[in-house]
């Protein structure tokens, strides 16, 4: 199932919320409509956590994690990493990284098995990332950009990632992802595919702008409601002759 929904007016609510099979966190002083797409679809599952990181509402940029942890940027203050360990999972670890790219949802892109992080990330920080998330790591870039996290998004049925991406490179981060790939946009032909889009293995939010042609192609390679990638050409070519007809 995917569900539209926009924070403040901005599409981007990948920017504004971070979403894992253990947890989703959301920035605070959004309107109730906001808060309540994300509590009816997931509040009977999983915690939906409200709160800032280092002050800013940008958190879905600033973090990185999956069902195992979460990791915060160092500018995180103890307040909120005391207030988001309270509110998450006893097996979720909660941790600050001191590293200079620290807008980690930017420059990394994870499932619960693999993470393909920015190639200049610190070697410490790549460490620290395989360790906290119990992940194999990869430096990668995503249609030779290296903010890997802002054009793509993965989870354990799929991924979706920018449009002009190669199909060698297709087929390559799909090897090491071991899952399906189709190159995508969200928010009507964004390619910033990490900003319009939050997904998990049984839920996808995208941006109030995502046309219903890039929502099917979210649900089929998410396999979401029960639909298989190979669905997707189907799915697309049935919606554009309905646009034509």
């Amino acid at each position: 199932m995917a569900v539209r929904a926009q924070y403040e007016h901005s599409s981007d609510i990948g920017v504004f919320a971070k979403l894992t099979n253990a947890y989703c966190l959301v920035a605070i002083g959004g309107s109730e409509n906001f808060y309540s797409v994300f509590e009816t679809e997931l509040a009977d599952v999983i915690p939906v956590v409200h709160t800032s990181i280092a002050g800013c509402r940008i958190i879905g940029r600033l973090t990185a994690g999956n069902r195992n942890g979460l990791l915060c940027p160092s500018s995180t203050t103890d307040q909120e990493l005391q207030h988001v360990r309270n509110c998450l999972p006893d097996s979720v670890v909660v941790r600050r990284i001191d590293e200079r790219l620290s807008a980690l949802g930017n420059v990394v892109a994870c499932n619960d098995y693999v993470a393909l992080v920015h190639p200049d990330l610190d070697r410490e920080s790549e460490e620290i990332i395989a360790d906290t998330l119990k992940v194999e790591v990869f430096r990668q870039t995503v249609a030779d950009n290296a903010l890997v996290g802002s054009y793509s998004a993965f989870t354990n049925q799929g991924g979706l990632v920018h449009p002009q991406t190669k199909v060698e490179s297709l087929d390559e981060l799909s090897s090491l992802l071991q899952v399906p790939l189709v190159a995508g946009t969200v928010n009507r032909g964004s390619d910033v595919i990490g900003a319009g889009l939050v997904v998990n293995d049984w839920c996808a939010f995208a941006g109030l702008d995502t046309t219903s042609t890039e929502i099917s192609v979210v649900e089929n390679i998410f396999k979401l409601g029960g639909h298989q990638p190979s669905a997707i050409a189907s799915s697309m070519h049935q919606s554009l002759v309905d646009s034509m007809t």
